[in-house]
């Protein structure tokens, strides 16, 4: 599984307070954890107002990349600021994101054709976030095709189908498997990430659903997810998930993480 840390994200309380404090401690203890537990690529959001989201950016950026040698995801919903802070990385990571709305892929695609950069790739369009599995794909064969027109191969673009809140609507989750399945046959070499924390905006007992859910895309074809790798129980779920899915033959990296106190209570001595 592909891992992209989620922590460092100033619409959580802490990280905003953290971020308006200049606190450069709790920022690197975030990006330390983190990549202890596994993050493929630590995801950096500045939400901050868009006059100082870039220097804001760049602050975080040095932090992290002072403290741990893992790639960067750079988040905004700002295209251009995205394009502005990449020189600031010192090594290729994630870009997060572009989408068919507002012209994004034609900003961040020519960027970064010829580089070593990804992309996570959203599924919607300047019609909003669509529900049906049928209109997302029409949408996620837009950005693919975008893609192969630039030279970026399948295997940089990260999809993800934006799962719905399951409050408001009920096929949110039969509608993100049919429409993963759909794009892995059309697209190989293709990754589906997801926000897991959307499929539970609006309910009780948040947690329980994400766990459950990623367990559910999992078994779908998705190989990717945006999410707290510090989470003992979202790290349980998913080896387990890969365990019995066979990703994990002979229970190898399931064992080994319970011996190593990753998951699970940690082993009597």
């Amino acid at each position: 599984m592909i891992i992209i840390g989620e922590k460092i994200n100033g619409s959580i309380p802490s990280v905003a307070k953290a971020i308006e404090a200049r606190d450069e401690a709790f920022i690197r203890d975030l990006a330390v954890r983190q990549a202890q537990y596994g993050a493929t690529y630590i995801d950096i959001c500045a939400s901050t107002s868009p006059n100082v989201e870039r220097d804001t950016l760049k602050w975080l950026m040095d932090i992290v990349q002072d403290a741990v040698d893992t790639p960067l995801s750079i988040d905004s919903s700002d295209p251009n600021t995205i394009v502005d802070v990449l020189p600031h990385a010192k090594k290729p990571g994630l870009i997060n994101s572009a989408s068919d709305e507002g012209g994004k892929c034609e900003i961040v695609f020519p960027i970064i054709a010829g580089t070593e950069w990804n992309c996570i790739t959203l599924t919607c369009d300047n019609n909003g976030i669509p529900t049906a599995p049928d209109v997302k794909f029409k949408i996620a064969r837009t950005i693919a095709e975008k893609a192969q027109k630039h030279g970026i191969a399948f295997d940089r673009i990260f999809m993800d189908p934006l799962v719905n809140s399951i409050a408001t609507v009920p096929h949110a989750v039969t509608s993100f498997v049919e429409v993963t399945r759909n794009i892995l046959d059309a697209f190989p070499g293709i990754h589906i990430t997801s926000g897991l924390s959307n499929i539970s905006f609006g309910m009780p007992i948040r947690k329980s659903i994400n766990q459950t859910f990623l367990v559910l895309a999992m078994g779908a074809g998705m190989d990717s997810a945006i999410m707290d790798p510090t989470s003992l129980d979202i790290r349980t779920a998913l080896y387990a998930a890969e365990m019995l899915l066979g990703i994990d033959e002979y229970c190898v990296e399931f064992l080994d993480a319970y011996r190593e106190g990753i998951i699970g209570p940690p082993p009597k001595q």
